[in-house]
């Protein structure tokens, strides 16, 4: 102390204010919002909410939360529990930030549209539990599904259009081993595709349609496994079985009246509309024994001819979401237009089939009757539309009327429960504003994480500072890890998230450099010496080398009228050392990660000298990192 006396008396008091704030500043800046120790960042030692959902600099999040981008057409990734953004996967349109749609390999994915529907994405499974290998996430307005490899977060394959099948809302929901994606359609349109008949012929005319789609264990590819012909039913939301509903999945529709115009109104005149309930391994025996129709090279079942495919169950009026709890033995159905949640009995529904305990067929399929399999109606609220599953005993259905999430307990129920379900009501909360789905992380495997329920909200309504007339979703954290729920964060998106997922993130190793070793592109090229342009006729191609900070080659000439194709391999082996590729004023830009090599093509139209150059920033010769490309007039 004596030492250091001196030194401080040394400093004006100016100076020592200054020391003494810079250090009261530095010590608050290590501590989470609302914290009063350094400790309160630790796990379970901080009480605060904000302090319960910060991720210090520097710290990873515990979760990936991905959401469904809506009619953007890509997936969005962020962390949990801090709910930051951390980057988007583009899927269904092209995204130059990446340059995803520019580059021979994802235009040919993409095929003629620019633009996708994503509803609800699914994580691949086994065993009935993630097993961090793919997501494959749904178009409703183009009718394809496509996979996303989580080795490198990347669009690997798009499947479709389907055949025979018209919005593909009902998907995509994953089978307890990812034996398939399983999709149902939303609208209704004649057989085949490309069929013409007036709407006022619906009943009659029209149909949908439940596929399954097959995954290959090894590689992920996907293929038209199976189909099954319905009704004019507009197919909404479903779920896959596990446990005793193992091979059994579970869609609700709407307009069981079959309009097909004014659907506001006439297609809520029913007090209850009808769930499908689909063995689908019944469907698999049905192909393999030859009791399917090819319908546009696709085996299609017709269930009133295969009998034990395809069975009804009437559920709430307008219903929305259907969840299998973990069990596999639960079934939540919520209608939109009824205030309660009904609760089915696999094993009910099993012993129904088995008695023939119906209330008569429609179109040959048969209609279980609702009162042999239902296990009660829980009075959760007003506009309830989806349920999730903590894997401790509780559901969660979230309430677009009311604008809330409702918690309550699932069966078996005692028998005070069950002489009045609000006791099984456990808690409420209100969330900002008209929520739509709600995720708890795994809810749809056998084993929830049962920690977080991140709530999807459709409108914001000025929760956040003002831009402009297009608003963003709201989306709320919610700690469930208690008897009562509470309020953690608020984030905001791009519309529209309709589902997310949620996966531990100690569940995947996402690559971040792509092995030399593993490539098999077939113009990769690994050293300068290698480069090369060649002319065939009127076509150049070049073998080209991206390191930093250079391109090799630099300069390409070529004539006004040439097709240019370019493979460019991105030789860098270090992480981040990302390389862009793109041609001024020929609408291009293409992304090479580390180890990989793309392809661009481009008609080359008129004369001129143009410059190419790097978009990603690389090095600190990032701006030097460029060429010409340089083309001669026609003579």
């Amino acid at each position: 102390m004596k030492t250091s006396l001196p030194r401080l008396m040394l400093q004006s008091a100016p100076a020592a204010l200054a020391t003494a704030l810079a250090a009261v500043f530095l010590l608050a800046g290590c501590n989470p919002p609302g914290s009063t120790s350094t400790g309160a960042a630790k796990a379970g030692s901080a009480s605060s909410p904000a302090a319960r959902t910060w991720v210090a600099p520097g710290e990873m999040d515990e979760y990936y939360l991905f959401y469904s981008g809506g009619h953007s057409g890509q997936v969005f990734v962020a962390g949990l529990p801090s709910m930051r953004h951390i980057s988007t996967i583009p899927v269904f349109a092209p995204y130059p930030g990446t340059g995803y749609g520019f580059d021979e390999e994802t235009k040919q994915m993409l095929g003629d549209f620019t633009w996708g529907d994503v509803h609800h994405p699914g994580l691949s499974q086994s065993n009935g539990l993630y097993d961090g290998r793919w997501l494959f996430v749904n178009d409703n307005a183009n009718n394809r599904v496509a996979r996303i490899n989580l080795r490198d977060f990347k669009t690997h394959q798009i499947l479709g259009p389907i055949p025979n099948s018209s919005g593909n809302h009902g998907s995509s929901f994953v089978t307890e081993n990812t034996e398939y994606v399983l999709v149902a359609t939303r609208f209704s349109v004649p057989l085949p595709k490309g069929r013409y008949a007036d709407p006022t012929s619906y009943e009659k005319e029209f149909n949908g349609m439940v596929s399954g789609i097959k995954v290959d264990p090894k590689d992920g590819k996907m293929s038209v496994g199976w189909q099954i012909l319905t009704p004019p039913f507009n197919w909404d939301l479903g779920s896959t079985g596990k446990g005793p509903s193992s091979g059994w999945a579970f869609w609700t529709s709407y307009n069981t009246e079959m309009a097909y115009e004014t659907l506001e109104a006439t297609s809520t005149q029913r007090d209850r509309d009808y769930a499908a309930i689909v063995n689908w391994r019944a469907a698999e025996a049905a192909v393999r024994e030859g009791r399917a129709s090819l319908l546009s090279g696709v085996p299609v079942i017709d269930p009133a001819k295969v009998p034990g495919v395809l069975y009804f169950l009437p559920v709430p009026k307008s219903p929305h979401g259907i969840d299998t709890d973990p069990s596999g033995r639960w079934i939540a159905a919520s209608g939109k237009l009824q205030p309660v949640t009904s609760v089915f009995d696999f094993e009910k529904i099993q012993a129904a089939i088995a008695k023939k305990e119906f209330d008569g067929e429609f179109r040959g399929v048969p209609v279980i009757r609702y009162e042999s399999v239902l296990e009660g109606e829980v009075p959760v609220g007003l506009g309830p539309l989806h349920t999730q599953y903590d894997g401790k005993g509780n559901a969660y259905t979230s309430l677009y009327v009311e604008s809330a999430v409702a918690k309550w307990k699932l069966p078996p129920w005692s028998d005070a429960e069950r002489a009045d379900l609000n006791r099984v009501v456990l808690d409420k909360i209100d969330v900002h504003y008209n929520i739509g789905h709600l995720v708890i992380g795994a809810s749809d495997t056998r084993e929830p994480y049962g920690k977080y329920l991140v709530a999807m909200n459709k409108l914001s309504k000025g929760r956040h500072i003002s831009v402009g007339p297009s608003q963003p979703e709201s989306s709320q954290l919610i700690d469930i890890s208690g008897k009562k729920m509470e309020m953690l964060y608020e984030a905001f998106t791009e519309p529209e998230p309709h589902f997310a997922q949620i996966l531990k993130a100690d569940a995947i190793k996402p690559i971040e450099v792509y092995p030399k070793a593993e490539s098999t592109h077939p113009h990769a090229i690994w050293e300068a010496k290698d480069a090369s342009i060649n002319r065939s006729g009127n076509t150049v191609e070049v073998k080209m080398v991206a390191i930093r900070s250079r391109f090799i080659p630099d300069r390409i000439d070529v004539n006004e009228g040439d097709e240019l194709i370019i493979h460019v391999t991105n030789i860098e082996q270090t992480t981040d050392m990302i390389h862009g590729l793109a041609i001024v004023e020929q609408n291009t830009n293409i992304i090479i990660d580390p180890g990989e090599t793309k392809t661009l093509r481009l008609k080359v139209k008129g004369p001129g000298v143009f410059p190419f150059y790097c978009t990603n920033f690389c090095s600190a010769l990032h701006q030097e990192m460029q060429g010409y490309l340089t083309v001669k007039p026609k003579s």
